[in-house]
């Protein structure tokens, strides 16, 4: 193929072009927008784990060291005094325990805003 034949190719392509553009009117339109996700609407789908803190005691290594089988260590709860519930140990509410069929369960008594509707889009 000869330079001819190249420059012959080369008007075959640009003949349907109007004369005066310019690169940026040759670019590939702009890919539709994409729609915006519904961030809330996600993060209720992401698992967590939900725990019920009973309550903590602060000990000595030592103390630790001597604990046994029958060692009764007490905590910083009262008895009666609803448990905390945390998600992913983060503390959002307060619960009793209960009985559910042959496994614990927990009854809310007091629940800290988890509004996920609240975050921004």
């Amino acid at each position: 193929m000869d330079m001819t034949d190249n420059k012959s190719a080369l008007d075959d392509l640009l003949a349907g072009v109007p004369e005066g553009l310019d690169d940026a009117d040759l670019a590939a339109p702009a890919a539709p927008a994409r729609p915006r996700r519904n961030i809330p609407q996600m993060m209720r789908k992401i698992p967590v784990t939900l725990t019920l803190e009973v309550g903590s005691a602060r000990v000595s290594l030592q103390e630790l060291m001597d604990i046994q089988t029958d060692s009764v260590v007490p905590l910083d709860t009262l008895a009666g005094e609803p448990l905390i519930i945390k998600v992913n140990g983060t503390p959002v509410g307060r619960a009793e325990v209960v009985v559910a069929g042959e496994k614990y369960g927990l009854k809310v008594v007091e629940l800290a805003g988890l509004d996920l509707d609240s975050l921004e889009h």
